[in-house]
């Protein structure tokens, strides 16, 4: 063979065997693309005499597909392939690669890679071959090459087989792109993250080594399928179902490699059960701090309650209420700490000067914005591991669910820039589905989310109906010059102030007309006083009065509690029984109990109030009297009625004024849940634009 690498030279006469077939060899060079030199116009470089010849146009890629393939095609035939001793082409096995890791004590949060092959006995770096291929995109190479050729300065080339390579390049790819390169030159891994490691291993069909202080990080698992159940008999008072059990191992592993996670199960699946079990057995296994709860104010008598039933054993403070300074020095011995998010805040010199064990996060949206007083309150905590517990990771955009992150697994998802350049941008404003699914591969072993349709398979059908309400003349007249003006006003704000600058006043003009929708007296304007017509609400009463005939018991949602003040009323005026539960409701639990004995055939409830922490499953039917943006919220609402316990079908209505705000507002949720879909399951999301804002302000139409 050449060594400029642009003729491939095949003296048969000299390298032939005995009992070969000239005619096999000839076969087998043509298949290669080889041409006997007595058919072709090329000048060959002085001193070469050949009588097949391969013009590879100095592709190294090329001449190392020929040369590694060349050799086992004219063994098979008894013809041994000699290369020449100044050929640059190292023709090696994937196996003769070396993947080693290492750490630094300065840099114990990542590990870094290095490849490297040893040639003629000397060690080289093979990684910067790689990279550069992963930079300059030349991978794409010509259909049938199943070679590459990697430079390897002046040792030349080493050619290695493509399918490995391709394997390779993707996940050094990802690191190169997101992660860069450590200290000591290697691409940098994420430490609680050896899936990236296994990947390598898996494309090269080696092992990593380790020396001096090099270490290999632990193993993980994506999700419950690769976790096996851990037993929890014994720890606590319940029988857990096979996807609880799933759940309580998962979080049992990533406690023993020292992070934590988010627990993501769908509402209703029983996420409390899995981490009171969680918390009962490692408590039950060591002797140290407490376990911390941090959880919404409305869902602290819930958390005393089920640790009484399932863990009674568990020795609970809740710190809230009169007597909390004194139980603060109490809350030192107690197995599990019960507090609220504004109180963690009020008490943070305290919290902070102590230790604790797990720290769960309840409702951990509520946090969803990292720079708000309780998360970084939260980060500031000394905890062995830390859970966020959350049916919604994603209501809005993917910067909450690197807020969650930034709790669980400090660092994975990088700085609030360096995610937003990386991943967010790229995927909510371009439809990256390459950085998307780096990011799905990149959070999979620290989140785990169960549908119901995927292990609640016992629960009854549920069937969700839109119900179109037709404005009347007078009160449609009110919806329009309320947007006429609010329109206005808006593209005024945002041409001085920008999309983002002008964010209350849209918020303020779409809150006006979704007020007007759903009863004119919510609308603080001189004209709505002359509006006596509530489309809304009169179908709303019929519906009530059909289901009450059917024997059928309803919760109704709203996001204004000034709303479920005037359904109340009509109710009463009807005789219609029913409860109320707002946020200035005192005895939630009460009320809750209440209806689930029997009492009242309505149960108002605002969207805020009971989004989370009830369950209604003695009612079975949802009506959404008007929509919010955010489809998660409603289904947490929902899912009150639609969840384990449940033993009849359940039917959801949402009322939406035919053409109006609600019915775009209604489009526009579907990419809020498909960018939930599209980092947990299929699917890809989108972002919030002008265009967007023009649509929900556009005039009533005939149709949604």
């Amino acid at each position: 063979m050449d060594p400029d690498g642009r003729f491939v030279q095949v003296p048969i006469a000299v390298a032939r065997i005995a009992g070969s077939d000239d005619d096999d060899v000839r076969l087998c060079l043509e298949r290669l693309g080889a041409v006997e030199i007595a058919w072709t116009d090329l000048a060959l470089p002085p001193g070469i005499a050949a009588d097949y010849v391969l013009d590879l146009d100095d592709d190294p890629h090329a001449v190392g597909d020929v040369a590694a393939r060349l050799g086992p095609a004219l063994a098979d035939l008894g013809v041994r392939l000699e290369l020449a001793r100044d050929f640059p082409y190292r023709i090696v096995q994937d196996a003769a690669v070396r993947a080693e890791i290492s750490t630094d004590d300065d840099e114990g949060d990542w590990f870094e890679l290095h490849l490297g092959i040893e040639v003629d006995g000397r060690y080289v770096d093979l990684l910067p071959a790689v990279v550069d291929l992963v930079s300059s995109g030349r991978l794409a190479l010509p259909r049938g090459r199943k070679h590459v050729s990697l430079p390897l300065g002046p040792e030349g080339y080493v050619t290695l087989p493509r399918e490995r390579i391709a394997r390779l390049v993707d996940v050094i790819r990802e690191l190169y792109e997101i992660d860069g390169f450590g200290p000591g030159g290697g691409v940098r891994i994420p430490a609680c993250h050896p899936g990236y490691v296994e990947a390598i291993e898996d494309a090269l069909g080696v092992r990593t080594e380790s020396s001096g202080r090099r270490r290999r990080p632990r193993g993980t698992h994506e999700g419950q399928a690769s976790v096996p159940p851990a037993p929890p008999e014994g720890t606590v008072r319940a029988t857990l179902r096979p996807y609880q059990r799933a759940g309580v191992a998962w979080l049992a592993d990533l406690h023993a490699r020292g992070v934590g996670g988010v627990l993501a199960d769908d509402m209703g699946l029983g996420k409390t059960l899995q981490t009171i079990t969680h918390l009962a057995r490692t408590r039950a296994a060591r002797v140290g701090p407490p376990d911390l709860v941090v959880a919404p104010t409305s869902l602290l008598g819930n958390w005393r309650r089920e640790i009484a039933r399932f863990a009674p054993q568990l020795r609970v403070v809740t710190l809230h209420g009169r007597g909390r300074a004194s139980r603060l020095e109490d809350a030192r011995f107690a197995d599990v700490v019960i507090t609220t998010y504004a109180l963690l805040v009020r008490d943070l010199e305290i919290h902070a000067a102590r230790p604790y064990g797990i720290v769960v996060v309840d409702e951990a949206q509520t946090v969803k914005n990292a720079r708000c007083q309780a998360h970084a309150a939260l980060r500031t905590l000394d905890a062995e591991q830390i859970v966020c517990l959350s049916g919604t990771p994603i209501e809005n955009d993917l910067e909450e669910l690197r807020a969650l992150f930034e709790l669980a697994v400090p660092g994975l998802l990088g700085s609030r820039l360096s995610f937003r350049e990386k991943f967010a941008d790229p995927i909510e404003r371009c439809g990256d589905t390459r950085r998307l699914e780096a990011l799905r591969r990149r959070v999979a072993p620290f989140v785990l989310r169960r549908l119901k349709s995927e292990v609640a398979t016992e629960l009854p059908p549920k069937t969700e109906i839109v119900r179109h309400v037709d404005l009347g003349s007078a009160q449609r007249d009110l919806y329009e010059s309320i947007r006429i003006a609010a329109h206005g006003a808006v593209r005024k704000a945002i041409r001085k102030k920008g999309l983002a600058g002008a964010r209350l006043d849209i918020l303020s003009a779409l809150t006006k007309l979704r007020q007007v929708c759903c009863d004119p007296r919510l609308v603080p304007v001189g004209a709505a006083a002359h509006v006596a017509e509530s489309a809304k609400l009169t179908a709303l009463l019929e519906m009530i009065e059909d289901l009450r005939a059917a024997g059928r018991r309803a919760l109704v949602f709203s996001q204004f509690t000034s709303m479920l003040a005037l359904v109340s009323e009509a109710f009463e005026a009807r005789g219609i029984e029913h409860l109320v539960l707002t946020g200035s409701s005192r005895d939630r639990q009460g009320l809750v109990d209440r209806f689930e004995r029997g009492e009242g055939d309505v149960f108002l409830i605002s969207l805020k109030a009971g989004g989370a922490g009830l369950n209604l499953t003695s009612a079975d039917t949802v009506i959404h009297y008007d929509p919010w943006w955010n489809p998660a919220a409603q289904r947490q609402a929902t899912d009150r009625v639609y969840r384990i316990g449940q033993t009849r079908p359940v039917h959801v209505y949402e009322l939406i004024v035919s053409g109006s705000v609600e019915a775009r507002m209604v489009a526009l949720k579907r990419r809020k849940q498909a960018l939930a879909d599209a980092l947990f399951g299929e699917g890809n999301g989108g972002g919030f634009s002008e265009e967007d804002v023009e649509h929900l302000l556009a005039p009533l139409a005939d149709d949604p």
